[in-house]
């Protein structure tokens, strides 16, 4: 990528809407994302959920992925029965944003997850969620307030790429009523409330690869979308061997590529 303005994809979501006399299915995502990739420096791309076989060829095209809030992810996923507060899945959306999410790790694609983001991150690398936060904690601190989002404070640990970001606390707006339980392979905890709620996560060894638990986007604070789009500027190394090595060698040219960067990093 030069110094152009890197195309950052929305995960959007297909949902009843009105405009004239119509009411039609129609991609939507809240203008929050678009505004906030817009102000951070990027060009942002609403993605509709589409079949798996498609993501390869929209990974190709993208500089940067924000996986983007919603409903709750379907708990079958993560082989749990539904809780009475959990919403009734939407199946189109799970498939897409698991299969692009693994795609966009598979490709080294600097990504944000946010809210059922950071959900999706953690169950496609094998974790499980918490499906109702005050169960779990015996008191209300995370039941989400149905009209605005209330805003808290996380403690973030310094050394993260997240705390290069932010700093070692942030206060930041916030709406879930569900979490991370078990962490999922190569994720980090980067980011916790007091109680012990897991507020953000990296997966280790990617070029950018963050999942926060609270709403960057309807916040004043710009710093996580402007690392997401300078990251997503930043051409990935090249790969260490030729194109015509077998597939099987992608692993460990992938992870050569990753110890070089690091070393040209640190």
């Amino acid at each position: 990528m030069g110094m152009g303005r890197p195309i950052i994809g929305i995960t959007g979501e297909l949902e009843a809407a009105r405009w004239g006399n119509w009411i039609r299915e129609a991609v939507i995502s809240p203008v929050s994302y678009t505004r906030a990739v817009e102000r951070a420096g990027g060009t942002p791309i609403v993605l509709p959920p589409i079949p798996a076989n498609s993501v390869p060829g929209l990974i190709a095209v993208l500089d940067g992925l924000l996986l983007t809030g919603g409903r709750d992810v379907d708990p079958s996923l993560y082989d749990e029965e539904p809780h009475p507060e959990t919403d009734t899945p939407d199946h189109r959306r799970d498939r897409f944003e698991l299969a692009i999410a693994r795609a966009a790790i598979e490709a080294d694609l600097p990504f944000l997850a946010i809210g059922r983001g950071l959900h999706i991150l953690n169950i496609a690398r094998g974790g499980t969620l918490i499906q109702h936060l005050p169960d779990r904690l015996g008191n209300k601190s995370h039941r989400p307030d149905p009209i605005k989002l209330t805003t808290h404070d996380v403690q973030v640990s310094a050394a993260s790429k997240l705390g290069r970001v932010l700093g070692g606390a942030a206060h930041v707006p916030a709406a879930h009523h569900q979490a991370i339980n078990r962490i999922g392979n190569g994720l980090l905890t980067v980011a916790w409330t007091e109680d012990q709620v897991i507020e953000a996560v990296e997966l280790q060894g990617h070029r950018f690869g963050i999942g926060v638990q609270w709403n960057p986007e309807d916040g004043d604070d710009l710093r996580l979308m402007e690392a997401l789009v300078t990251a997503a500027k930043t051409a990935p190394a090249p790969p260490a061997e030729t194109s015509s090595t077998p597939s099987s060698s992608s692993a460990s040219s992938r992870s050569k590529r990753n110890s070089k960067r690091h070393a040209a990093r640190s």
